[in-house]
């Protein structure tokens, strides 16, 4: 049987996060328009700085939970760099959807609504419900991603 298109692009958002450079967790992003890959990103170190795999995390050598304290991180989040790859090559996210393997956090919700996308789809959750309800104002529509597709 055919995969739908949420289901394609959700799958290639996982082979995205698979390049991912934390140690905590892999997550990978696709922006897509008209059914088409606009950028993709994973979350890692930024341009030219060691990866936490090479030196370690400075989150867990403090005990820092997740969903808290996100400027103490190295790595840039997958839709943040999913956005930067798109504003580099001068291509726009305007109306377009993101397709993430894990709920985006507060800080990435807000790029997202900035950046006018304006659908989320995403599989693993976060803990941050600030995200979620930021998205909900902001009229973004959030899926959270299963066989059978629960709004959010």
């Amino acid at each position: 049987m055919r995969q739908s298109v949420d289901e394609y692009f959700m799958e290639i958002s996982s082979v995205v996060a698979k390049r991912a450079t934390c140690l905590r967790t892999q997550v990978g992003a696709v922006i897509v328009r008209d059914k088409h890959i606009l950028s993709t990103g994973y979350n890692g170190a930024p341009h030219g700085l060691a990866h936490c795999l090479d030196i370690g995390c400075i989150r867990e050598q403090n005990d820092i939970p997740s969903g808290e304290r996100h400027e103490l991180c190295r790595a840039v989040h997958a839709e943040q760099n999913a956005i930067i790859q798109a504003a580099i090559h001068g291509v726009s996210t305007e109306n377009a959807t993101i397709y993430t393997t894990h709920q985006p956090c507060i800080l990435c919700a807000k790029m997202i609504i900035n950046a006018k996308i304006r659908r989320v789809v995403y599989r693993g959750n976060y803990p941050d419900t600030n995200a979620l309800e930021f998205l909900k104002q902001a009229n973004v529509e959030v899926l959270k991603f299963c066989r059978n597709y629960n709004s959010v």
